[in-house]
C-alpha cells in the first residue's frame, strides 16, 4: 500500500525539468547513504540497514502500516486494485509534488456497523495492531511538529520534565445493535397472539350459530344479510383504508410538526361523515340489495322477508365496522398493533352469547329445525340486534388504547389542501379494485345460494353459500395469523423504503415476507387437503349431515391457500410506492378467472359438487393472478424480487409435503373407515392423521434443510428452553 512519508517525503521536491539538482533523489525514492568517514554519528538514516530494501519499502515499512489509518482511507472494492509493478523496479516520479488539499482531506465519518470497504470483513472500530497500539491511539492526534536539528543541541538544553500521565479513559460500551428482525418478530408475535384467539372464538361462533340456525338455506339467508355490510364497507373505502392511508398515515408521522395527529383527525371525520351517509340509504335499500346478491331467495316470500330483517340490522355494522379499522392503522402507523387484532375477539364473544341465547329460548337447530317459514319476529330481533351489538362494542373497545398512545379523536373538517385529495386519487384505482372483486363475489354468492337450494331438496344440506363461507374462514386462518401478521408489521417498513428510493429494502421485505410465511401456509394447504372432511365433521358436527359436505369444500380450497397468500405479500410491494392502479388490473384478472370457473362448475357438476368446484375455482383465480403480479413487481424493483431464493424454499416445503399429505390422509382415511364420522371418528382421524403429517413433513424438511423451518425450530426450542 501507499503510505503517507511518500508523500512527506516528496513534499517540495522539484518535477523534472524544474532545476532539480543532479544526485537529488526523486520524489519515492531512497536517499543514497553518506560516504562512512565523513558521516554525522547523530545523523541516521532510516533505510540504513534495511533488510528489505529490494523490495517495496512503503509496503515493508512496520511504523508506515501502524500510523496507515484505515478507517480513513479505505482500500478500494475488490476488482479495482492496481496490477503490482516491476519487483525491484523504482516508483514513477510525479510530474508535481503532492498537494495538500488532496492527500490531507478530512476523512469521512466511519460508517455505523460493519465497514464494506474494511478487508476480510473487519471491523475498523475494533482493528489492533499488536505491538504499535500507542502509534496507532495517537495517529489521530495532533503532535507538536518535531524540531528536525534538536539532537544537535541536546547538551545545551535542560532536563526533560517528566510528562504526567493522563489517566486512562475508559472505552465507551458498544452500542447495541437495533433488533430489525427482532422487533419485527416480537409484533408479529403479539398480532398472531390476538389473530389466533380471535380465530379461535370465530370458531366457535361458527359452530355456535350452525348449532341454532342449521347449515341450510335459513343459514344462507342469515350469511347474505351479514355478508353485504362488509362487502359493500370494502367497496366504499376499505380497501382504501388499507392499502392506501397506512403510507400516507407514516409520511404523516414522518413529516408533520404534530407527529400526523392532524392528518388522522381529518381521515377519521372523513371516515365518519362518508360511512354514516352509505350507511343510511343502505339501509333504504335493503330488498334491492337482497335481490341482487340472491335472486334465488328474492324469489321466496318467506325468506326474502326475513332477508330483508336481517340485512336491516347488519346493514348498520359498516359504520362501526369503518371506525375500527381507521382508528386501528392509526395506531399501527405509531407502532401499536395488538389492539387491532385482539378487539375483534369481545365482537365473537357477543355474538356466541346471542346465539346462545337463541338456542336457550328457542333448542337448538337438531331439535327445532328452524327454518325462514318458522322462525318467529322475536328470534329474528334477538339475532339481528346482537349481531350489531358485537361490532359496536368492537369500535368502541378501541377508545382506551387511542388514549394510551397519546391520541385524541376529534372532528376535523379541514380536508382542503393536507393531503386527503391525494389520497383519494389513489384510492380510485382501489375501489376499482375492489369493485372487480366484490363482483366476482356476487357471481359465486348467487351460483351458491341456488345450487344450494337445489341440492337441498334432494337430500343434501350444507352445499350452498353457508358450506362456501364457513370452509372458507376456516381455510383463511393460516393466511390471517402468519401473513397478515407478518406483512402488518412490515407494510411500514417497506412504505419508508419506498418513499426514500430503497429498492434492494423493499425487494428483502417481500422476500422475508414470503419465505418466513411460507414456512406455515405450505404445510396448511396440504393439511386442508388430507385432512378436510374429518376437521369439518368435528367442528360442524352439531349442524347434522351438512358438515361433512363442508370438508369437500373445504379440501378443494385447500392447495389454492399457496397462491392466496403470495398474491397478499406481492400487492404489498405495489401499495408501498402508492401503486394502486397495478392491483386493480391484477384483481380483475382474478375476479374474472373466478367468475368464469365457477359459472363453469355450476353447470357443468350436479348441484351437490357445484360449491366444491366453485372452491376451486377460487384459488385457481389466484394462481393467475399471481403470475401477473410477480412479473410486474419485479420489473417495478429492477428485475430482482430474489425469485431463485423465494422459489427454492417454496419449493423444498412442497417436496416435504406431499409425502407428508399422502400417509396422513391414508391414516385418517382408515381410522374413519373402523370408527365412523361421528365426534369421536372425527376426533380421532383427525388426531392420528395430523400427527402422521407433521411427523413425515418434520422428517423430509430436515433432510431437505430448509432453513426457515430450522430457525423457526430453533427460535422455538430457545423459547421452550428458558
Amino acid at each position: 500500500m501507499n503510505a503517507p512519508y511518500d508523500g512527506d517525503r516528496a513534499q517540495g521536491a522539484g518535477a523534472p525539468g524544474q532545476g532539480v539538482a543532479p544526485g537529488t533523489p526523486m520524489p519515492g525514492q531512497v536517499p543514497p547513504p553518506a560516504p562512512g568517514p565523513d558521516r554525522d554519528p547523530y545523523v541516521q538514516d532510516a533505510y540504513d540497514r534495511d533488510p528489505y530494501r529490494a523490495q517495496d519499502l512503503s509496503a515493508q515499512d512496520p511504523v508506515t502500516e501502524a500510523l496507515y489509518d484505515r478507517a480513513s482511507h479505505p482500500p478500494p472494492p475488490p476488482g479495482t486494485y492496481q496490477e503490482p509493478g516491476p519487483l525491484y523496479g523504482s516508483p514513477a516520479a510525479p510530474p508535481y509534488a503532492p498537494d495538500p488539499r488532496v492527500w490531507a482531506q478530512t476523512p469521512p465519518p466511519e460508517p455505523d456497523g460493519l465497514s464494506r470497504h474494511m478487508p476480510y470483513g473487519d471491523r475498523s472500530a475494533t482493528t489492533e495492531f499488536v505491538g504499535v497500539e500507542s502509534l496507532v491511539t495517537e495517529a489521530a492526534e495532533e503532535q507538536p511538529e518535531p524540531d528536525a536539528f534538536a539532537h544537535l543541541y541536546r547538551d545545551q538544553q535542560a532536563a526533560p520534565r517528566p510528562v504526567a500521565e493522563e489517566a486512562p479513559v475508559a472505552a465507551p460500551a458498544p452500542a447495541k445493535p437495533a433488533g430489525r428482525a427482532g422487533g419485527l418478530l416480537k409484533s408479529s408475535a403479539l398480532m398472531a397472539a390476538g389473530t389466533i384467539v380471535s380465530r379461535i372464538t370465530g370458531f366457535l361462533r361458527t359452530l355456535v350459530i350452525a348449532a341454532a340456525i342449521g347449515v341450510g338455506t335459513f343459514n344462507d339467508t342469515y350469511q347474505i344479510a351479514n355478508t353485504l355490510p362488509t362487502m359493500i364497507y370494502v367497496l366504499v373505502g376499505g380497501g382504501a383504508l388499507n392499502a392506501v392511508f397506512i403510507p400516507q398515515l407514516v409520511r404523516a408521522m414522518k413529516n408533520d410538526s404534530d407527529g400526523g395527529e392532524a392528518y388522522a383527525n381529518r381521515l377519521l371525520t372523513l371516515v365518519v361523515v362518508l360511512l354514516a351517509g352509505v350507511t343510511t340509504v343502505c339501509v333504504l335499500a335493503a330488498p334491492l340489495f337482497i335481490t341482487m346478491m340472491s335472486p334465488k331467495i328474492a324469489s321466496d316470500p318467506q325468506q326474502m322477508e326475513v332477508a330483508v330483517a336481517f340485512a336491516r340490522y347488519c346493514l348498520p355494522t359498516m359504520f362501526f365496522m369503518g371506525v375500527h379499522v381507521v382508528l386501528g392503522q392509526i395506531l399501527n402507523a405509531r407502532g401499536r398493533f395488538g389492539a387491532m387484532m385482539w378487539t375483534p375477539v369481545l365482537n365473537n364473544i357477543v355474538v356466541i352469547t346471542t346465539f346462545g341465547a337463541f338456542i336457550w329460548a328457542f333448542g337448538g337447530f337438531t331439535t327445532s329445525g328452524v327454518s325462514a317459514a318458522t322462525v318467529t319476529a322475536d328470534g329474528v330481533r334477538l339475532l339481528g340486534v346482537g349481531t350489531l351489538l358485537g361490532l359496536v362494542v368492537q369500535a368502541l373497545a378501541m377508545l382506551p388504547y387511542l388514549r394510551d398512545a397519546g391520541f385524541k379523536p376529534r372532528l376535523r373538517f379541514d380536508w382542503k389542501g393536507h393531503g386527503l385529495g391525494k389520497a383519494a386519487r389513489l384510492a380510485k384505482w382501489t375501489f376499482f379494485f375492489v369493485l372487480a372483486n366484490q363482483v366476482g363475489l356476487v357471481v359465486v354468492t348467487q351460483l351458491a345460494t341456488w345450487a344450494g337450494s337445489v341440492a337441498e331438496k334432494q337430500g343434501h344440506p350444507g352445499t350452498g353459500i353457508t358450506a362456501y363461507n364457513y370452509a372458507l374462514l376456516l381455510w383463511q386462518m393460516p393466511q390471517a395469523i402468519i401473513t397478515v401478521s407478518v406483512m402488518t408489521a412490515v407494510l411500514p417498513r417497506i412504505s419508508r423504503s419506498a418513499h426514500d428510493g430503497d429498492a434492494a429494502a423493499v425487494r428483502d421485505d417481500i422476500s422475508y415476507g414470503l419465505r418466513t410465511s411460507a414456512v406455515a401456509i405450505v404445510p396448511c394447504a396440504f393439511a386442508f387437503l388430507a385432512l378436510g372432511v374429518p376437521m369439518a365433521t368435528l367442528l360442524y358436527a352439531g349442524s347434522g349431515s351438512g358438515a361433512q359436505n363442508i370438508g369437500y369444500v373445504l379440501m378443494a380450497f385447500g392447495l389454492g391457500l399457496i397462491p392466496y397468500s403470495v398474491q397478499y405479500v406481492v400487492l404489498r410491494g405495489f401499495y408501498a410506492y402508492e401503486d394502486t392502479r397495478t392491483p386493480f388490473y391484477n384483481t380483475v384478472i382474478v375476479a374474472a378467472v373466478n367468475a368464469v370457473v365457477s359459472t363453469a362448475a355450476f353447470f357443468v357438476l350436479p348441484a351437490r359438487w357445484a360449491v366444491v368446484g366453485m372452491a376451486g375455482a377460487y384459488g385457481l383465480g389466484y394462481a393467475v393472478g399471481v403470475g401477473v403480479a410477480w412479473r410486474r413487481l419485479k420489473t417495478r424493483l429492477g428485475g430482482d424480487l430474489d425469485g431463485a431464493h423465494v422459489m427454492r424454499t417454496y419449493a423444498r416445503l412442497t417436496g416435504a409435503c406431499v409425502p407428508a399429505a399422502l400417509v396422513g390422509g391414508a391414516a385418517a382415511w382408515a381410522v374413519t373407515h373402523y370408527l365412523g364420522s361421528g365426534v369421536l371418528g372425527s376426533l380421532a382421524s383427525l388426531a392420528v392423521g395430523g400427527i402422521a403429517l407433521a411427523a413425515v413433513f418434520l422428517a423430509a424438511a430436515k433432510r431437505m434443510r430448509i432453513e426457515e423451518l430450522n430457525a423457526m425450530v430453533g427460535m422455538v426450542r430457545g423459547r421452550l428452553g428458558r
